[in-house]
Order: structure tokens, then C-alpha cells, then sequence
């Protein structure tokens, strides 16, 4: 089991094989006997994007990274999956990691990995947070112009798509500073495999979580973002509608603004992490 400090700038990595995938998982160490967060990423994008969220996080708490079977250094499974199938897996992953408890944390499409993941391995996740995310095929979506740039992973491996289109598909500050976005892409140069990224799109295809949100126990915190081209903050009310224990919370930004503008949606996370378990969830 790898333990790692986040201050390192190239971490060692370990690759773990659980029920015929293999997984890059990457543990960052806090204090004794706290909860660990485990993270799910956006399509295409590796473990590395995380960066500058968790250098606004609190160091004391643990994190989990992974990336998913044929993303960034996680090699192809040898069958596709589904997202059910991918949460069993990744459950069997943390019992190797000797972990029985988690919070977990989505972004986009590691949000709809979020929500299957607290069906089907709830009695180890404690709390959730859904950021910039929706119920998936039964969702309001996203303008078909930005839609069809989600159907390739080009913007992962090439810089300069990234740079002319990132303003337009990720909405918020990356409009207008792309300064900032240069700062970013570096965090992005893992992902983006062509097979991998298709078994994501796959995974998602007529997928929901509509029918099975009001049997989640756990509490959720939902971040939405205002100027988010990709999943409208009218989502973001949709799971909070059919959530029994949820908070909404819709801030000024983009899609990507967990890593763009952490220091915005990191003191919300923080706040929920650290709030008492209500009754009825437990």
C-alpha cells in the first residue's frame, strides 16, 4: 500500500489487480484514525488532475486517488464494465487497501461513479459529495456543440485544443483567464486513452440514478456551478430533490473549478466532512 505526502511532486504509485482490472491507486496519509476520502475523476482525466484540490485540502485529512481500468496508468481491462460492476470492483479494491470506511467525492462523471458507488458498497461510505454532476440519462443536458466535444478525448492529450476550447466547454473563470488554464494543463497530461475513454462513454450509456437516489442514506453535499456548459445547476437541484439527506450548494463558476478555483468549493467540502452524522442516516 503506497502512503504518500502531498508535497510530493511526482508520488510513486502502486497498480493493484482486483476482479480482473487493474488499478493506479495512489494513498495519501493524514491523521491516525481519519476517515479517507476517496476520489472519482472526470472522463478521460487521471489521478494527477486532483493536484491543486488537494493542495487546498486539509493535510490531516487522508485521501484516495485511482484511476479507473484503461485511464491514465491503470492498463485496459480485459472486458468493458458498467458502472455497477466498476463499484464492486473498486469495493474489493479497498478491502485489499485494508479500508472499511470511506467518504467519496465526484466529480462530473466520477459523480455518477459516486452515486452507484454509494448503492452498491454502502455500508462502507459515510458521506458524499456530488460536484458539477447529474442523474445521467434522465438529466437536463448539456448544448450539443459541447456535448460533441466530450465525445473525444482530444482535449486531454492535445494542449492547444484544450487552450481554444476549455473556456467555452468548462464555462466559468477559465472564460476569461487563460493564464490560469496554462497553469492547469500539466495536471491533464495523463489522460485521455482513446480505449478507456470509450469504455467510460459506455459505462454511462442509459445509465441513471433517478430510481435508486431516495434509498441513498448517507448525507450528500451537491456543488453546482452557475456557468457549468456541461451539467446545468438545474441538476444539481434534481438530486437534491430526490435525495433524502442532501445540501445544495451553487457557486459562481465553471465545471472543472474544483481544480480551477479550489479555494471556492474546498471550505464547503471541508464544513460537510465535519459536520455529526444525522440519525437517520446511520
Amino acid at each position: 500500500m503506497i502512503r504518500l505526502s502531498r508535497a510530493t511532486a511526482e508520488p510513486a504509485v502502486e497498480l493493484v489487480e482486483v476482479s480482473g482490472a487493474t488499478f493506479r491507486v495512489a494513498i495519501h496519509d493524514g491523521e491516525p484514525g481519519g476517515t479517507p476520502l476517496l476520489l472519482f475523476n472526470g472522463i478521460g482525466a487521471s489521478l494527477e488532475t486532483f493536484g491543486p484540490f488537494l493542495d487546498a485540502l486539509d493535510p490531516a485529512r487522508p485521501v484516495i486517488r485511482l484511476d479507473v481500468p484503461g485511464i491514465g496508468g491503470s492498463p485496459m481491462p480485459a472486458r468493458p464494465y458498467r458502472f455497477s460492476t466498476l463499484s464492486r470492483s473498486i469495493g474489493r479494491l479497498l478491502d485489499r487497501l485494508e479500508v472499511s470506511e470511506v467518504d467519496v467525492l465526484g466529480i462530473s462523471w466520477g459523480g455518477a461513479l459516486a452515486q452507484q458507488f454509494a448503492l452498491t458498497e454502502r455500508k462502507r461510505v459515510r458521506r458524499i459529495v456530488l460536484v458539477a454532476t447529474s442523474t445521467g440519462s434522465i438529466s437536463v443536458p448539456a448544448n450539443p456543440f459541447v456535448l460533441a466535444h466530450l465525445a473525444t478525448p482530444r482535449r486531454h492529450r492535445d494542449p492547444a485544443h484544450m487552450m481554444s476550447i476549455a473556456g467555452t466547454i468548462y464555462g466559468g473563470s477559465l472564460r476569461q483567464h487563460q493564464d490560469h488554464l496554462k497553469d492547469l494543463l500539466p495536471y491533464f497530461g495523463r489522460g485521455g486513452q482513446k480505449g478507456g475513454y470509450a469504455l467510460q462513454l459506455l459505462a454511462g450509456a442509459g445509465w441513471t440514478s433517478v430510481p435508486f437516489l431516495p434509498l441513498i442514506r448517507q448525507p450528500i453535499l451537491i456543488l453546482a456551478g452557475d456557468d457549468d456548459p456541461i451539467i446545468s445547476s438545474l441538476n444539481g437541484r434534481i438530486i437534491a430533490r430526490l435525495s433524502r439527506h442532501s445540501e445544495l450548494v451553487t457557486y459562481h463558476g465553471g465545471h472543472i473549478d474544483l481544480v480551477a478555483n479550489p479555494g471556492e468549493l474546498v471550505p464547503h467540502i471541508e464544513r460537510f466532512l465535519a459536520e455529526p452524522l444525522p440519525a437517520s442516516s446511520v
